[in-house]
């Protein structure tokens, strides 16, 4: 539980800029919060004691309590009656089900974009696939893990879809902290990278099926390989 860690365990704390609005600062801290999420700061099943918390991220509790709000909207923790909140847990079962619908939403999206996309949304997309090469050449995972956050929700925009979009993000926001870690594995961040390069030409391409399959086999991957690791048999990352 994160009343159990010492203060160490968790990143230092940004002093608060004078002149935030409430809404501002709740809004700060909800990404704040959200990335100690997705990283893995704060695991599964943590109990998120608001004192601690108010004294790392340097808020008072009612902007950090309108954060705990999103989130939970999010589904990325839970609000227990009379207990406070914790990061939310899912099943195995759960797990392999999310990951199959939302293969099944990102294909569709990546169908639907290579009908509908623009050229400068295109050249947006790319400049970004570029950005998070880089990021993966010096191997910095938080870098391109939040590049590779842009391009997936910039596909599935494209579909112009509002109602695949909204699907789309609320069951993308339960799983983000599994498809962080998804990439812990040196060789199968190597092999998503290069998934990512196949992805960019279908788009380029315009090749809707393609893209489609490309899409739904890298989130069945990401499936297997979460899926491996909370079974106990994930090899040691970087290895």
């Amino acid at each position: 539980m994160i009343e159990d860690l010492p203060n160490s365990d968790l990143p230092a704390a940004e002093p608060r800029a004078a002149g935030i609005d409430r809404q501002g600062l709740a809004s700060a801290v909800t990404v704040r919060l959200r990335d100690m999420i997705i990283e893995g700061t704060l695991l599964p099943g943590t109990r998120l004691n608001e004192r601690v918390l108010c004294e790392q991220l340097m808020v008072s509790r009612t902007p950090l309590r309108e954060a705990f709000k999103v989130l939970a909207g999010e589904g990325l923790i839970e609000l227990l009656p009379n207990r406070g909140a914790q990061v939310a847990e899912l099943s195995v079962a759960d797990i392999e089900q999310t990951f199959e619908v939302l293969g099944a939403l990102e294909g569709l999206s990546g169908l639907l974009a290579c009908q509908r996309i623009t050229d400068a949304e295109i050249t947006e997309i790319r400049a970004l696939h570029y950005e998070m090469m880089a990021a993966h050449a010096r191997r910095d995972l938080a870098a391109y893990y939040k590049i590779n956050h842009v391009i997936h929700d910039r596909i599935n925009a494209s579909a112009g879809n509002a109602v695949l979009t909204g699907t789309y993000l609320q069951m993308n926001a339960r799983i983000q902290n599994l498809r962080f870690r998804s990439n812990f594995n040196q060789d199968k961040w190597n092999a998503a990278m290069k998934e990512h390069s196949a992805m960019l030409d279908a788009l380029e391409r315009r090749d809707g099926q393609a893209l489609r399959a490309i899409l739904e086999h890298h989130l069945l991957t990401k499936r297997d390989t979460v899926v491996a690791d909370l079974r106990g048999s994930k090899p040691t990352p970087g290895s």
